[in-house]
C-alpha cells in the first residue's frame, strides 16, 4: 500500500525537496495535502501535478485566488493547516513551516492518529515536552527530518539506549568558522550571513548557521526526540558536511551516518521509515571528498551553543523563551535594526527576563513565546 502524506510548507526549501521525493517515489506515496503559505504560482502548479491533495493557502485572498483558477475547495490560514493536519485518510504529516506556526497542526497530527515527520526546529524546541508526551500517549512516531537528527535516529536505530554516551551533532561552521576575535562579527552584514558554505537554504535558517544558534536549537531537539539529558550532547565543526551526525557508545564505539549534502535523503528516510528505497540522491563517493575534518566549535565568539544548552537543561519556558527572541533577532537584523552580536544579545536578555514556568501548557508557551518576542522588539 502506498503511504498517504500531508506536507505543510510544500513550497519551502524542505518542502520541495519532499516534493522531488513523492515525485521519483510516486509508486510508493500518496500526497493527500498540501500548504504553501501566499506562494499560488507553485500551490497552482503543485495543484496540477498531485491532482488529488487538498490545498491550503495562507490567507483569504490566496485561496480565492486558487478557487478561481483550480474550480475547487481551497483551505486557508491557521485553520486550514490543523484541518490538513487531521485528514482522516492520511498517515504522515510532515510539517516544514518556518517559525512557530507548524506548533498546533503538528499536535492536531498527533492526536489524529498521524505519524509525525518534524521538519520544523521550533515545534520541538517549543514544545518539546508537549509533543512527544502526546506523540507517546497516541503512540505515534515523531520522525526527524533534519539531517542531523535524521543521521542519530538511523544510528540509534536497534540500539540499547542505557548505551549511548553521547550524541554529537555536527555542523558545518558557517559563514564565519574563520573568524577570529569578536570585532570580525561586530560588522557582519546580512549579505555576509547569508552565504552559506554549503546549504542552499531560507533566510532564517541560513542566519541562525552563521549565529550557530541552529545547533543549539538542534541540541534542544535532540533531547526530546531521543529522550537523553543535554549534557550528553556535543556539537562539533565539521565543515564538509559530509557526517551528519554520530553517537558515541559507552564502549567507545562511534557510529555515523554519511551521505552527500542533499536534503532529499533524510526526507526521504523519514516519509518512507522503516523502509529504504532507491530514490532521488547521488551516492556518496568518499574517494571524490577526500577528507573529513572535525573542530571544537568557539564558544567565545558563538554564544549561542551555551544559551541554547542553559534552555535545554532548565526546560519549562525557557526554549520557547529562546526560539522566540532568535527569531525576533533574526528579522530585526535582517532589517537593519540589529547588529549581528545584537541576536544572541537579545536572547540572552529575553531569558534573563521572561517569567519561567517549569512545566508549562501550551497556552502558557504561547505567552512566553508572545513575552520574549516583546523584549526583542522594544
Amino acid at each position: 500500500m502506498k503511504k498517504r502524506i500531508v506536507v505543510l510548507g510544500a513550497t519551502g526549501s524542505i518542502g520541495e525537496s519532499a516534493m522531488r521525493v513523492a515525485r521519483e517515489l510516486s509508486d510508493k506515496m500518496e500526497v493527500l495535502g498540501l500548504s504553501g503559505k501566499n506562494n499560488v504560482d507553485r500551490l497552482l502548479q503543485l495543484a496540477h501535478e498531485f491532482s488529488e491533495a487538498q490545498l491550503c493557502a495562507g490567507d483569504v485572498p490566496s485561496a480565492e485566488d486558487l478557487i478561481r483558477k483550480l474550480g475547487r475547495p481551497v483551505l486557508h490560514g491557521a485553520e486550514g493547516l490543523e484541518s490538513l493536519a487531521e485528514l482522516p485518510d492520511a498517515d504522515l504529516v510532515m510539517v516544514a513551516i518556518v517559525g512557530t506556526a507548524g506548533l498546533k497542526p503538528a499536535l492536531r497530527a498527533l492526536g489524529a492518529d498521524k505519524d509525525l515527520a518534524v521538519a520544523s526546529k521550533e515545534i520541538l524546541v517549543m514544545a518539546g515536552e508537549l509533543v512527544m508526551e502526546t506523540a507517546r500517549r497516541s503512540g505515534r512516531r515523531v520522525l526527524p527530518v533534519d539531517s542531523e537528527h535524521n543521521a542519530i535516529f538511523q544510528c540509534l536505530e536497534g540500539q540499547d539506549p542505557s548505551a549511548v554516551k553521547r550524541l554529537i551533532l555536527t555542523c558545518s561552521g558557517g559563514p564565519f568558522r574563520n573568524a577570529k576575535s569578536a570585532a570580525d562579527l561586530a560588522a557582519v552584514s546580512p549579505e555576509q550571513a547569508l552565504r552559506h558554505p554549503t546549504w542552499s537554504m531560507g533566510k532564517k535558517i541560513s542566519i541562525d548557521s552563521a549565529t550557530l544558534f541552529n545547533k543549539g536549537l538542534e541540541m534542544i531537539e535532540a533531547r526530546w526526540l531521543f529522550d537523553i539529558p543535554m549534557e550528553k550532547i556535543d556539537v562539533v565543526i565539521h565543515p564538509q558536511s559530509i557526517v551528519h551526525s554520530m553517537v558515541e557508545f559507552v564502549d567507545g564505539s562511534i557510529l555515523a551516518q554519511m551521505s552527500s549534502t542533499d536534503m532529499a535523503l533524510p526526507i526521504q528516510y523519514a516519509l518512507t521509515y522503516p523502509e529504504r528505497f532507491a530514490g532521488p540522491c547521488a551516492p556518496l563517493d568518499l574517494t571524490m571528498v577526500g577528507r573529513l575534518d572535525f573542530e571544537s566549535p568557539r564558544a567565545d565568539l558563538f554564544p549561542a551553543l551555551d544559551l541554547a544548552r542553559r534552555a535545554g537543561t532548565a526546560g519549562g519556558t525557557l526554549p520557547a523563551v529562546l526560539n522566540a527572541a532568535n527569531e525576533a533577532a533574526v528579522e530585526a537584523f535582517l532589517a537593519g535594526r540589529l547588529s549581528f552580536p545584537g541576536i544572541w544579545q537579545h536572547v540572552a536578555r529575553a531569558m534573563d527576563e521572561v517569567p519561567f514556568v517549569e512545566h508549562p501548557t501550551l497556552d502558557q508557551l504561547i505567552l512566553a513565546d508572545r513575552a520574549a518576542r516583546e523584549i526583542v522588539f522594544h
